[in-house]
C-alpha cells in the first residue's frame, strides 16, 4: 500500500525524444539512454499536476528521508505529487508495488530506488512498456555493480552511485590511513553492512583491489547491517579476539557502534584510524573532532533532487537526462577529511 495518496488520475500521453532541451540544469553524463516516456504523442500542459509514483528502497530509514525529502521538495515547486510506496528492504515487496502502479493507470511517472536491481528490472520493463516514465536513483538498475552507465534501456534517467568506485575509494583512504602512522603492516577490521549483498560484495572486491600489495591486512570481519548496535557488539568481539588491531574501515553506521565498542574496551579512540564511507552529519563532526580519519561521501539528498529534476524534465518536456553522476560537483573527489570537511554539508544523520 501506498504510504501518501496522491489524487488518482489517468495518466496523460506524453512527449516523444525530440522535444527541445530542459529548462532544468542538470550535470548529466550522456549515455546513450532512448527515450522511456512512452509511445504517446503529445505533450501534457506544463501546468497539468503530475502524479509520481515513488518506489522508495526503506522508507523508515535515516539516509532513505533525505532522499525522499529532497524529491517532494523538486515535486512541490513543479506542481507534482508523489505518492509513496515502501519497498521495507524486500525485493518482492519492491516488484509487487510496482506491479500496483502499472494495474492502478494513475501515475505519470515512476522513481525507483532498487534494494536488489535484478529483481526488479522486468517488472520496471513493464511499467515503460505500459507508458510509464521510469528515472531509476541511488542504487544499480541491473546486474553490473561496477558501473553507474544504464542498464536497462528506456530510463528517462540514471543516478546512481557505484560500489565498485565506493570500494576503490575506501581502500585508497584505508592505505593513507594507515600510512600517516607508518603501519606496516597495518592490522584492519573490516565490517561489512550484509556481507551477502551484491553492493557489499562489490564493495568489498574493489576494497580489497585497491589495497592489495600494500601494508593493509585485513585481519578480522564482521557486519553492522546498517545498525550502530549491531556494530558495537561485532567490533567488541573482534577487538577481544584480535588486540593488535590498528584500523576499523566500515560504513558511517558502523564506524559509530566502532567509536563505541573501543570506549567500552578501555582504549583510548585515538588509538585507532577510523575510515569510512556515507558522507553523513555524525562523518563530519568525527573528523572535525579528529575522532575519524577521513570518509568518502554518498549523498542521498542530492540524488533524490536529481532524480525528481530529471523526472519533471523528462514528463514536462520530453527531455531524457540519461546517465547522471550524483557526485560531479562535490570537492576533493567526494572524499571529507580534516582539510576538507569545512567544504561539506553532511546530507543524513548516519
Amino acid at each position: 500500500m501506498p504510504l501518501s495518496t496522491a489524487v488518482p488520475r489517468r495518466r496523460g500521453i506524453l512527449a516523444g525524444a525530440g522535444i527541445a532541451v530542459a529548462a532544468l540544469a542538470l550535470a548529466a553524463c550522456s549515455s546513450g539512454t532512448t527515450d522511456a516516456s512512452g509511445s504517446g504523442e503529445t505533450s501534457a500542459p506544463t501546468d497539468e499536476p503530475l502524479q509520481i509514483a515513488y518506489i522508495s528502497f526503506a522508507v523508515a530509514n535515516t539516509y532513505d528521508e533525505p532522499m525522499l525529502a529532497a524529491a517532494q521538495e523538486v515535486a512541490e515547486a513543479n506542481n507534482a505529487e508523489i505518492t509513496v510506496f515502501d519497498g521495507n528492504l524486500d525485493p518482492a515487496t519492491q516488484a509487487t508495488l510496482i506491479e500496483d502502479v502499472i494495474a492502478s493507470g494513475d501515475y505519470d511517472g515512476m522513481i525507483v530506488q532498487p534494494i536488489y536491481g535484478p529483481a526488479i528490472m522486468d517488472v520496471v520493463a513493464e511499467a515503460m512498456d505500459a507508458g510509464l516514465t521510469v528515472v531509476n536513483i541511488d542504487q544499480i538498475l541491473g546486474e553490473d555493480f561496477t558501473s553507474g552507465a544504464t542498464q536497462l534501456p528506456g530510463l528517462a534517467s540514471n543516478i546512481v552511485f557505484v560500489p565498485s568506485i565506493l570500494g576503490q575509494k575506501l581502500g585508497e583512504q584505508t592505505v593513507e590511513a594507515c600510512a600517516s602512522k607508518n603501519l606496516d603492516p597495518c592490522n584492519v577490521a573490516y565490517l561489512h553492512d550484509l556481507k551477502t549483498s551484491s553492493v557489499s560484495i562489490a564493495l568489498w572486491d574493489a576494497f580489497s583491489e585497491a589495497t592489495a600489495g600494500t601494508p593493509v591486512t585485513v585481519v578480522a570481519e564482521g557486519e553492522t547491517f546498517w545498525n550502530p548496535a549491531a556494530a558495537q557488539t561485532a567490533v567488541a568481539d573482534i577487538l577481544t579476539a584480535n588486540p593488535d588491531i590498528d584500523a576499523i574501515v566500515t560504513s558511517d553506521q558502523g564506524l559509530q557502534g566502532a567509536v563505541l565498542a573501543v570506549g567500552d574496551s578501555g582504549a583510548a579512540v585515538g588509538d585507532y584510524l577510523f575510515v569510512g564511507y556515507g558522507g553523513s552529519q555524525w562523518a563530519l563532526d568525527a573528523i572535525t573532532d579528529g575522532v575519524v580519519y577521513s570518509d568518502v561521501i554518498q549523498a542521498p539528498a542530492t540524488t533524490g533532487r536529481l532524480g525528481m529534476e530529471a523526472m519533471i524534465a523528462a514528463l514536462r518536456d520530453g527531455t531524457d537526462m540519461g546517465d547522471v553522476d550524483p557526485f560531479a560537483d562535490f570537492p576533493n573527489n567526494g572524499i571529507m577529511t580534516p582539510d576538507t570537511v569545512s567544504q561539506f554539508t553532511g546530507e543524513w544523520p548516519g
